[in-house]
C-alpha cells in the first residue's frame, strides 16, 4: 500500500528527474509541493492518499501540468513570477504554491484523474535516426509502413515533415517550422535516408488538436523553464493541425494486430514504433505485442521486412533512455542502437548495429 512518505518521495524524485533533464525550476516547484502539500485541500487528499504506485502513474506530472496552464493561463499570478526565473526563494514558493492550490483546488484535481499526454516532436531526432539504421540494413526496400502506438496527439507521426541533422546528416523537407538537431555524441549515422511510404498512429485517449484547449493542456506538459522545447512543441502542434495525421483511438495490441494483418507490399517494410509508452502498458497488453511482433516476424521475408522500433526509458536510477531496433526476417537483430535524453537533447550514438545485443523488453 502506497503511504504518505512514499508519494512525498515520488514528488522529491520527480523533482530531481526533471532537474537533471534540463528544468530546474520544475524541479523546485515539485519539491516546493513535496513539502507543503497536506490534507486541508482535496488537491492534497488526493496525492497524499494515491492508491496507485505514484511514480509509475506520473503524478507529480499530473500535478505539474495544472499548475503550467494555471501560470500559462494568466490565472496563477502569485506563482507565475517564480515561473519567470523573476524570484529563486524557496520559502515564497513554497507560500504561493499553497495559496494557488487553495484557489483553484477543484480544477488541479480534475487534471489528477488521468495521465500526463507528453507527446515530445523532439522524440522524432532519434527515432528517426532508428529509421535510418534501419533503412541502412534493407537498402532495397522502396518504402517504410510506419505504425506507432501511444501517439498522444500524434506530433511523432508528422516525423516525415520535420527537419533533421543527425551527427551531420541532413534530412526532411529543408523548409520545415521544425528543425531536429540533436546534440551528437559518438560516430555519424549511415549516410541514408528512409522513406516513410505511410504513417498511423493509435492511442488509448488521443488528443483532439482541433479543440484549442486541448492543445494548450499538451503544452501544459512541457517543463516551464524549456522555452526552445515549448516552441518547437507549439509549431509541431500547428503543423499537426494544418494537416492532422492519421490518429486512431484504440487499445494498442487490439489495433496493432488489425495492422499487422494486413497485406503487406513487395519491396516495403513495415515499422512498429513507440517512444516513452511502454511502461504505461498493461502487463497483458505488453505480451500480446511482443506476441504479435514474434508472430508477424516469423512471416517476414526479404521483400517485406519487419522492424520494431523502441525508445523507452532503461530503469533504475538512470536517467537516460535506449532507442532499441529489432528487425526480421530471422535471425534479424535486437541490438541498442543508442541512448538518448528524455526528450531528445542528445543521442548517444553506439553504431548502426549497436554494440550489445538488447536485454529482453
Amino acid at each position: 500500500m502506497t503511504s504518505e512518505n512514499d508519494v512525498r518521495a515520488a514528488l522529491r524524485w520527480q523533482a530531481d528527474y526533471c532537474a537533471a533533464n534540463g528544468s530546474p525550476l520544475q524541479g523546485r516547484v515539485l519539491h516546493a509541493a513535496a513539502a507543503v502539500l497536506d490534507r486541508s485541500s482535496e488537491t492534497g487528499r488526493r496525492i497524499l492518499t494515491w492508491e496507485g504506485d505514484p511514480t509509475q502513474d506520473a503524478l507529480p506530472l499530473r500535478l505539474a501540468g495544472a499548475l503550467h496552464a494555471l501560470v500559462r493561463g494568466g490565472r496563477a499570478g502569485g506563482l507565475a513570477r517564480f515561473y519567470t526565473g523573476e524570484v529563486a526563494d524557496p520559502a515564497g514558493l513554497e507560500a504561493a504554491l499553497r495559496a494557488t492550490i487553495a484557489e483553484h483546488d477543484r480544477e488541479i484535481v480534475g487534471w489528477l484523474a488521468g495521465p500526463p499526454q507528453t507527446n515530445e516532436p523532439g522524440r522524432s531526432g532519434p527515432l528517426m535516426a532508428g529509421l535510418v539504421a534501419f533503412a541502412s540494413l534493407h537498402p532495397a526496400i522502396g518504402g517504410i509502413e510506419l505504425l506507432e502506438i501511444g501517439s498522444s496527439a500524434g506530433l511523432n507521426l508528422t516525423i516525415g515533415r520535420f527537419d533533421f541533422d543527425l551527427g551531420g546528416v541532413r534530412i526532411g523537407p529543408g523548409d520545415s517550422p521544425v528543425l531536429l538537431a540533436p546534440d551528437w555524441r559518438g560516430p555519424p549515422p549511415p549516410d541514408v535516408r528512409p522513406t516513410i511510404a505511410a504513417i498511423r498512429g493509435v492511442d488509448i485517449a488521443p488528443i483532439d488538436l482541433g479543440v484549442p484547449a486541448e492543445a494548450e493542456r499538451l503544452l501544459a506538459y512541457v517543463w516551464p523553464d524549456q522555452i526552445s522545447r515549448l516552441e518547437r512543441n507549439a509549431a509541431a502542434v500547428a503543423m499537426a493541425q494544418a494537416r492532422p495525421p492519421r490518429l486512431d483511438r484504440g487499445d494498442a495490441a487490439e489495433w496493432l494486430a488489425e495492422r499487422l494483418a494486413e497485406p503487406q507490399q513487395d519491396g516495403r517494410a513495415r515499422v512498429l514504433m513507440h517512444s516513452v509508452v511502454w511502461p504505461y502498458l498493461p502487463p497483458a497488453t505488453q505480451a500480446r505485442i511482443e506476441a504479435l511482433m514474434t508472430q508477424a516476424g516469423a512471416r517476414a521475408t526479404v521483400e517485406r521486412p519487419l522492424g520494431w522500433l523502441s525508445y523507452e526509458w532503461t530503469g533504475g536510477e538512470s536517467r537516460r533512455h535506449a532507442l532499441r531496433l529489432r528487425t526480421w526476417p530471422a535471425p534479424g537483430t535486437d541490438r541498442i542502437l543508442a541512448y538518448v535524453h528524455a526528450h531528445g537533447a542528445w543521442i548517444e550514438w553506439l553504431g548502426a548495429a549497436g554494440d550489445q545485443p538488447a536485454q529482453p523488453r
